[in-house]
């Protein structure tokens, strides 16, 4: 799971339990005991999960650290304590289903390298990071819960493969995109990036050329990403799944026609688009679209 917030953590649970299948009640309680891990990303392509345990290394009383629930409650101090790897806001996670790769979005970072804030590292590599990446690992064996030392790189750079700035300069094979957010794999293998542009930055400045929130999807073979949808102005397109037969896709479109004057003053919004209604509509509304092909075979084929 991913804190999305600048300069926080990737974390995993690891159930001392194990899932039985048709067993519904003794699953109910695989979330009830195990153990939470950080994680730390090394400038050497490899990463390991620090257990946050009382009691282990620097989680104790004499540090402020009052009892396990006090280190599960305060988990980004109990972070900071054990020098986990702090993110460029961290958010959704998917693991492939060849092989139990990990991608996780970095939608971005424009503080990193700022004055009294920490500067790059090997897994957020870009100073004032407007634009995001997304990194990949893979757990030891392919094993989710593993907990010894996993690999890891970045899958993209986000950005305008073109920009002059090398902080901004984006390594996409394909389409361009910018603050990745949503992530799923479908069953294929084909991974869907959904993307959540601040309303205050769309088409703006280093964003001016990229367009609204948008969807893509990625090839991790080869690291081609395609544009797959564009939403309406003002959203963030946010969630997707699929019929078994991958013939219907479910997306979400949330807060269309959101402006920076409708934080301002929200009794008098000044909207940016009318969706689902059209130019004539009213007031915009968060909807689920579906999609089809034409001659109804297997979407994004």
């Amino acid at each position: 799971m991913g804190d999305d917030e600048r300069f926080e953590y990737v974390y995993k649970f690891v159930s001392s339990g194990r899932y039985r299948p048709g067993e519904r009640e003794a699953n109910r309680a695989l979330l009830d005991e195990g153990v939470l891990h950080v994680a730390r990303f090394d400038a050497d392509g490899t990463g390991r999960w620090l257990p946050l345990v009382h009691g282990q290394g620097p989680l104790t009383a004499a540090n402020g650290f009052a009892s396990q629930a006090d280190v599960l409650i305060r988990a980004r101090s109990a972070g900071d304590a054990l020098g986990a790897t702090k993110m460029d806001r961290p958010e959704w996670i998917a693991v492939s289903p060849q092989g139990n790769d990990v991608y996780c979005t970095m939608t971005n970072n424009s503080q990193r390298g700022a004055k009294d804030r920490p500067g790059v590292d090997a897994a957020n590599p870009r100073a004032a990071n407007v634009f995001g990446h997304v990194v990949r690992w893979r757990e030891a064996g392919g094993d989710p819960g593993s907990i010894v030392p996993f690999r890891w790189d970045i899958f993209a750079r986000c950005g305008d493969p073109a920009h002059a700035d090398a902080d901004k300069r984006g390594d996409v094979r394909g389409d361009a995109y910018g603050s990745p957010d949503g992530l799923w794999f479908d069953p294929r293998g084909l991974l869907w990036i959904q993307t959540d542009v601040s309303t205050s930055t769309l088409n703006k400045g280093d964003y001016a050329n990229l367009g609204n929130n948008m969807m893509l999807a990625a090839d991790v073979a080869t690291g081609e990403t395609r544009r797959f949808l564009v939403g309406p102005a003002g959203c963030e397109v946010t969630g997707v799944v699929m019929t078994p037969d991958l013939t219907t896709m479910f997306v979400d479109i949330q807060h269309p026609g959101e402006s920076p004057s409708e934080r301002a003053d929200p009794d008098r919004p000044k909207a940016t688009s009318s969706w689902p209604d059209g130019p004539s509509g009213g007031r915009p509304r968060s909807a689920t679209i579906v999609v089809r092909r034409r001659d109804g075979g297997t979407v994004g084929s």
